[in-house]
């Protein structure tokens, strides 16, 4: 194709070519991928898909943002129209509607930034003078008996902090010092109440917090003068002040950090339930280790008392009264032992002298032989023929005459 003027053949770009390659431009700028743009938020939209869509605008101009759902879910706090804000992210075009936009990845109230500049300025000041060093944090009390607040009477983050103690650890007292947790005033009336409590009430440990907010909501408790009488507190200090990612300058001074209000209440007092727990546990141990030392103190009681009766006369004559039975009972023994053997040797004694009794034997059919002088005659040689002799029987004696004579021989 030729121009008009010259003839000449010329370049001629559809929309979509031409959109492609501004966004190509617009990529390449390394100013634009990382940029930050402050301004008022307009024209909200957040659909069912979970990107959110506004204009950046300023009195002069406007601007496109998106920002997808993946770092839509991380903001922390609801957008609204009318709202300051500074935005993170790049600069690009949406091809379809010709439009360049930035692409927000990151997003900040609106003078947060000088903010968080005065704040890493001030932490490494302190952080030089010591005030955060470890070795200076001091531990807490195991069980407080006197609790000390410092925070906003009217704020919901009192009540959860009441609630908690009051749910774990009713035995402690707890004293308010109210303070203005936000605003120009705050940071005074947190000292004072600091320094009322460390010098009337003399508390076991306090707890200063507040509820979450944005940095400039925070900020009292970015403040030197509180940061410095937290680190000055007679009492450890917990500091509870925000949300779980939130941080501030009384965090790192205070003896303990908690994510919240309610957390500082949690670190501040052990559980009741705990302790019973525990103190069962105790008693029970207790219990037993009475039991054992009572136990041991019986049997060495008895051993004593054993060794006591060993060495008692008692004892020695008992021991002598139970050998003396056993004696007479081996005497005894030995007695009936020894007169039955006694009367079984008489009884055989008593059956050999009854077999050599002459009367006995002369039941039997024999008969004793004598002379006239009473003489036994044991032999047919000691008569004579017609000698008188005397015949005993068993049962009687008679008188006879030899009338014959027989011997052996003949």
């Amino acid at each position: 194709m030729f121009s008009h003027e010259s003839g000449l053949p010329v370049n001629i770009y559809s929309v979509s070519d031409l959109t492609a390659y501004i966004r190509a431009v617009l990529e390449s700028n390394e100013n634009l991928l990382d940029i930050w743009v402050t301004g008022e938020i307009s024209n909200l939209s957040q659909p069912k898909s979970g990107h959110v869509y506004f204009t950046l605008k300023d009195v002069n101009a406007s601007l496109r943002c998106v920002i997808w759902r993946e770092q839509a879910r991380r903001l922390k706090g609801a957008l609204r129209d009318g709202m300051s804000i500074e935005a993170h992210g790049y600069i690009s075009v949406y091809e379809q509607g010709g439009q360049y936009q930035l692409y927000v990845d990151g997003l900040r109230a609106a003078g947060e930034g000088l903010l968080y500049q005065e704040f890493l300025r001030l932490k490494a000041e302190l952080e030089a003078e010591g005030l955060f060093d470890e070795a200076r944090k001091r531990p807490l009390p195991r069980y407080p008996r006197l609790i000390g607040i410092v925070t906003s009477p009217t704020g919901a983050a009192l009540q959860d902090m009441l609630n908690t103690l009051r749910g774990r650890y009713p035995l402690a007292e707890v004293v308010l010092a109210p303070a203005t947790v936000q605003g120009e005033d705050a940071p005074l009336q947190i000292v004072q109440a600091l320094q009322a409590l460390n010098r009337s009430v003399k508390p076991d440990v306090i707890l200063v917090a507040r509820g979450g907010g944005s940095l400039e909501d925070l900020w009292a408790f970015n403040d030197e003068r509180v940061v410095r009488a937290v680190a000055a507190s007679q009492a450890p200090v917990i500091s509870g002040v925000g949300h779980e990612t939130d941080f501030t300058l009384t965090d790192f001074a205070a003896d303990l950090r908690a994510p919240t209000p309610t957390g500082a209440a949690v670190l501040a007092v052990p559980n009741i339930s705990d302790m019973i727990a525990e103190l069962n546990g105790w008693i029970m141990r207790l219990q037993q280790a009475a039991r054992e030392s009572l136990n041991r103190s019986v049997l060495l009681l008895s051993d004593k008392a054993h060794r006591l009766e060993q060495l008692s006369p008692l004892w020695q004559v008992r021991q002598d009264r139970q050998y003396l039975d056993a004696l007479s009972q081996r005497l005894q023994l030995h007695i009936h032992h020894d007169l039955k053997t006694r009367q079984s040797l008489l009884s055989h004694f008593d059956e050999r002298l009854t077999g050599l009794d002459p009367t006995h034997v002369l039941r039997r059919g024999y008969a004793l032989v004598k002379d006239s002088a009473g003489a036994l005659i044991t032999s047919a040689k000691q008569v004579k023929l017609g000698q008188d002799i005397a015949v005993q029987l068993a049962d009687g004696s008679m008188d006879a005459q030899v009338q014959q004579v027989n011997t052996e021989e003949g």
